[in-house]
């Protein structure tokens, strides 16, 4: 029996399990019976089991969508199921999953032997902490929470009401992905001038004159961009969010010294400069740094995309990690042996079964 003639029954039952939005899709365009039967069907379900499969959870990724200043982060929402909200969901849900197959090159990565690919349940527990990230930056790191209020108390006490929501197993896990978002911003997007230096001696370790020359790190703020420029970034980014459109080999050009570019001038600093920096950038969304991690491989390109953030942005580092420590205190243990823990594989994504 061929698959086309299968009952409705059958074709519907194959609907159901098919594991992602585009299979659903996909299966539905391949015949004029397979789309009329899932044209016939209760189509709304039948994407959201998809979506399930492949972007799940759900419930944390419809939390984080549906977010606005109009009720606390920490509040429940129930919504109606809609393609509008499918939209939403299947945009977050892209971004999650481009740090699961990021996850396991900067959680090993030095040692290389332990490296390997991650689960469908350990997928699932990234994705998962990607959300609820993302909600708590999407809450709290804007231009409402300026630096004059970080301490204040009961904009603390609104925080961690946020992060009271989940056990310890489960912060761990946000803990874990958010070393990993951070090793993303130190070594790609903001690279420190000494990371700089050792990543122009490995591409180009040929030459005397090339291993004895000096980078020219800029120690100075540059000045801003003409404000029409930074508007035109921040169009690319909406245009273009979620999608790849640089090739490569950006990364071995960032290196390139040429008659017009120093790779020097890619430096974000020394140490302490660069630290509160790094604070500063962990501000931006899982999306937002993704995107720029695909998209501004230069410098200019990731400062015209903050400035056009807003005047809040700048001197103004993330608070999650001090929330977090908050509230670990106040149940009783340590963020730092929350770390060792990680580190150890105790806990976090991957947990040591042994």
């Amino acid at each position: 029996m061929y698959f086309q003639d299968l009952p409705n029954e059958l074709v519907l039952h194959v609907f159901q399990v098919c594991p992602s939005v585009p299979d659903v899709l996909n299966l539905a365009s391949s015949c004029r019976h397979f789309r009329h039967v899932y044209q016939a069907s209760q189509k709304l379900p039948i994407l959201f089991r998809a979506a399930e499969a492949d972007l799940g959870p759900l419930p944390d990724a419809i939390q984080l969508v549906t977010h606005n200043d109009a009720q606390p982060a920490h509040l429940h929402r129930h919504v109606p199921l809609s393609l509008a909200l499918l939209k939403q969901l299947l945009s977050v849900g892209r971004v999650a999953k481009k740090w699961e197959a990021l996850y396991p090159a900067k959680k090993w990565k030095t040692n290389y032997e332990d490296r390997r690919l991650l689960s469908s349940t350990e997928r699932y527990l990234l994705r998962r902490a990607i959300y609820r990230l993302w909600l708590y930056g999407r809450a709290f790191h804007n231009r409402n929470h300026p630096r004059l209020t970080r301490l204040q108390r009961s904009v603390v006490l609104e925080r961690a009401e946020l992060l009271h929501n989940w056990p310890m197993a489960e912060l761990a896990e946000m803990e874990d992905v958010r070393a990993v978002i951070r090793e993303v911003v130190e070594r790609h997007i903001c690279p420190s001038n000494g990371t700089v230096q050792r990543k122009f001696r490995k591409r180009f370790p040929g030459g005397a004159e090339q291993q004895h020359q000096q980078l020219m790190f800029n120690i100075h703020l540059n000045y801003p961009p003409p404000p029409q420029t930074m508007m035109l970034f921040q169009q690319h980014f909406h245009a273009t969010h979620h999608h790849v459109t640089t090739g490569n080999n950006k990364y071995f050009a960032k290196y390139m010294p040429t008659g017009q570019h120093e790779p020097g001038a890619e430096g974000w600093g020394d140490e302490i400069p660069h630290y509160y920096v790094v604070e500063d950038m962990l501000k931006l969304d899982p999306g937002q740094i993704m995107w720029l991690r695909e998209n501004a491989p230069l410098k200019g390109q990731v400062e015209m995309f903050v400035r056009g953030l807003g005047e809040w942005f700048e001197n103004n580092g993330e608070t999650f990690g001090q929330t977090l420590d908050w509230v670990l205190r106040d149940r009783g243990t340590e963020l730092q042996l929350m770390k060792q823990g990680i580190e150890r594989e105790e806990m976090g994504i991957v947990c040591d079964e042994d």
